[in-house]
């Protein structure tokens, strides 16, 4: 795990979107902190801070601490000049679609660039609405 993050890093956000679960908010911070990851932007979670969060971040309380709670999408896309959205469904509209080794290529080519980047993930139970999804400009699948 790198102390400092490098700083094409920094330009990318992982945004959760209403998070059932605080466990997983917490779960998430441990797996960005350990990928060199610090912004979090958590889209009217069910219940944070919590203790579960901060058991499952397991040296990771630093990113929680920092995490922006914001009341809509729109407020956690602010400033953002790539989206990316993930689903496991199948969806009939044709919107954008990158596989992991695609988006992860982009995702490197734009933050070197400088531009401001949010990884946008849904629901545990029902994923992004497709309301949501056409917010961004990438479906990652």
């Amino acid at each position: 795990m790198c102390s400092r993050a490098p700083p094409l890093l920094q330009n990318i956000r992982v945004v959760l979107v209403n998070t059932s679960h605080p466990g997983n908010i917490g779960g998430t911070a441990r797996a960005m902190k350990n990928m060199g990851l610090s912004r979090l932007v958590l889209v009217e979670p069910r219940l944070f801070p919590h203790h579960e969060a901060d058991a499952r971040a397991s040296g990771a309380g630093d990113i929680l601490e920092k995490a922006q709670v914001v009341a809509t999408l729109e407020d956690a896309l602010v400033g953002c000049n790539l989206v990316l959205g993930t689903s496991a469904r199948d969806r009939r509209i044709p919107w954008p679609l990158l596989d992991p080794r695609e988006c992860g290529t982009k995702v490197v080519e734009e933050a070197g660039q400088g531009a401001e980047i949010a990884l946008v993930f849904g629901r545990e139970d029902s994923g992004l609405t497709n309301e949501e999804l056409q917010r961004r400009l990438y479906q990652v699948h």
